[in-house]
């Protein structure tokens, strides 16, 4: 009995290039043949990426990328750059993100830029540059990647944020170069990647210094920035190179990275190959991910696959397996389909998430994961999960489960279920031999926690809640075990399947976004706040309501008024 009549997508206009695409898609696809803007260079233990913006390189038209200050193009090449190194190079301990000019680090986001995108862009490019700052850090403490920002020139807004995400910042002591969070006096806009709660809760800023700081154009410089906190090493330009290369050895020793070793060498990386990827009219479709377009009801269907067949158990078949191993290729394959949806879908509101297979596939894959977690590849591949089902945590869209025939939730993939807010499971009380089950593994208990620091079980069960679980790991629950562990919100029968269905996604479809926006982003993050949860809140509420307000974004605005030779023209009530 088929029960997918309901969430069929139906036919939609987009306008195609004669390849099939859409002319003005964007996607993530990148590789060091195509960067325009970083280059990376690789020494033993330590890589250096180097950022050396082209001017005339940004990802839509009409300003120019001056100062190295970057666009969504820009930071796309950085997010692949620290991809390839977590799993091409191993050998690789600690990073140093530098500049290739002459007395400039990051002058951080490109203002004509943000003059000129629509709300919804300068809002989105804000939320993948905090996830790329915030997998820095995630790879730091849980892949032992390190990061110094050696930053040898002035390091403006964005750029400072980039620094604010690294392990240490070493500034040059030249009289001139300083750091600075310049967007509240310059562009009546806040820092939109983390640097106010980096400032304060990670560097341990002063709260007056930082606001004395976060109010000044021209930033602080030399001692002063080292006494505040706001840098950890400075360095003249005569001992810029032997600064850096000690700070950078005192960082790779603290990583539990492979390294080099002197009679073997570094361990072979598994090349990132291309990701596979078909874009026609009605979505994007992958091997193991499939997300079908139904612009017309503003909702789509991401169908997540179970593997086909056996996924490698063992480190030897594991890394010869690389990049189509199951569990990477479907966090490859998932991030891509989430950055695509946010970037290029703005009207579909409604992410539907089902999955196909074999439960016992994923949880065998599961079982692999956890076997060999300790391993390198391994745990790269765990970190990569995190972050990605974090993608789908933050992301402003209503996010339903349906669990029906056919359906894999189960250990990794019930994460998908637990990420959602609601979860829809059918119950077939006359047919419980072909009812769908849901099962939970040992993954769903650590490995993926949420950016309030807690996994999902954790935040859906406050206390010990979750524990309380662990025996059931491994069991399939039906429809009425899975309610009453609280593990699913509604458990329809078969004769009122196709309605619920239908009534919930269409009542979801009718309600306010904005207010869908601010409830989903109070309702997902459980438990005590964290440093990523505030900045993504913020994010999603004052940096959000901010953008949208004549002071930032009118006409006479600091956005608009910005390099006319006129300041802005302000509405000096408070509200």
């Amino acid at each position: 009995m088929s029960n997918d009549h309901a969430l069929q997508p139906i036919d939609s206009e987009m306008a195609l290039t004669d390849t099939g695409q859409n002319a003005d898609l964007v996607t993530y696809d990148r590789d060091p043949a195509s960067y325009r803007h970083w280059s990376l260079s690789i020494d033993g233990e330590v890589a250096t990426l180097t950022l050396a913006v082209d001017e005339a390189g940004g990802i839509k038209p009409g300003y120019a990328l001056k100062l190295n200050s970057y666009d969504l193009g820009v930071d796309i090449e950085f997010h692949d750059a620290v991809q390839r190194l977590r799993f091409e190079h191993p050998g690789v301990k600690v990073v140093v993100v530098t500049s290739g000019l002459d007395r400039m680090f990051c002058a951080g986001a490109n203002i004509y830029m943000l003059g000129q995108s629509s709300h919804g862009w300068k809002v989105n490019f804000c939320k993948f540059t905090n996830e790329t700052r915030n997998g820095l850090e995630d790879s730091s403490t849980d892949g032992g990647l390190k990061f110094l920002a050696a930053c040898n020139g002035a390091t403006a807004g964005g750029g400072y944020e980039i620094a604010l995400a690294c392990d240490e910042i070493l500034l040059i002591d030249d009289r001139t170069s300083a750091v600075s969070l310049p967007e509240v006096p310059l562009l009546g806009v806040l820092p939109g990647t983390g640097g106010l709660t980096r400032v304060t809760d990670k560097r341990k800023v002063r709260r007056d210094l930082a606001d004395v700081f976060c109010t000044s154009e021209e930033g602080v410089r030399g001692k002063r920035a080292l006494d505040w906190g706001l840098v950890d090493h400075l360095a003249t330009g005569r001992t810029w190179e032997s600064k850096t290369a000690e700070r950078a050895e005192a960082l790779a020793a603290q990583s539990s990275r492979p390294g080099v070793d002197a009679a073997h060498g570094a361990p072979h990386g598994v090349p990132m190959t291309p990701l596979e990827r078909r874009i026609d009219a009605d979505g994007y479709h992958y091997e193991y991910v499939d997300v079908a377009l139904d612009r017309a009801a503003r909702r789509t269907v991401l169908t997540v696959k179970a593997p086909t067949h056996d996924v490698a158990h063992t480190e030897p078949g594991i890394v010869a397996a690389g990049m189509d191993w199951w569990p990477l290729a479907l966090a490859r394959e998932l991030d891509d389909a989430i950055l695509m949806l946010r970037t290029n879908e703005e009207d579909v509101g409604l992410w539907v998430v089902k999955t196909e297979g074999d439960p016992a596939q994923v949880l065998a894959a599961d079982a692999a994961l956890v076997a060999n977690k300790h391993h390198w590849f391994v745990k790269e591949t765990i970190g990569m999960l995190r972050r990605t089902l974090a993608r789908l945590d933050v992301s402003a869209r209503s996010i339903y489960a349906v669990i029906d025939q056919g359906s894999c939730f189960a250990g990794t993939l019930f994460e998908l279920a637990l990420a959602a807010d609601r979860s829809y499971m059918l119950d077939l009380p006359d047919e419980p031999e072909h009812a769908p089950a849901i099962a939970l593994s040992e993954m769903n208990f650590g490995p993926y926690r949420m950016v309030n620091g807690l996994t999902r079980l954790q935040t859906r069960f406050p206390g010990d809640g979750a524990e309380a679980l662990r025996d059931r790991i491994g069991q399939p629950l039906a429809a009425p075990d899975a309610d009453e562990a609280g593990l699913v919100t509604f458990i329809p029968d078969d004769l009122d399947w196709d309605d619920e269905i239908r009534l919930a996604l269409e009542s979801r479809a009718s309600l306010s976004p904005d207010a869908l926006t601010g409830l989903e982003a109070n309702l997902r993050f459980a438990g005590s706040e964290t440093m990523l949860t505030r900045i993504f809140g913020r994010l999603s509420a004052w940096q959000n309501w901010i953008f949208n307000r004549p002071n930032a974004a009118g006409e006479q605005g600091a956005l608009k008024r910005y390099g006319a030779g006129s300041r802005a023209d302000f509405d000096w009530r408070r509200v």
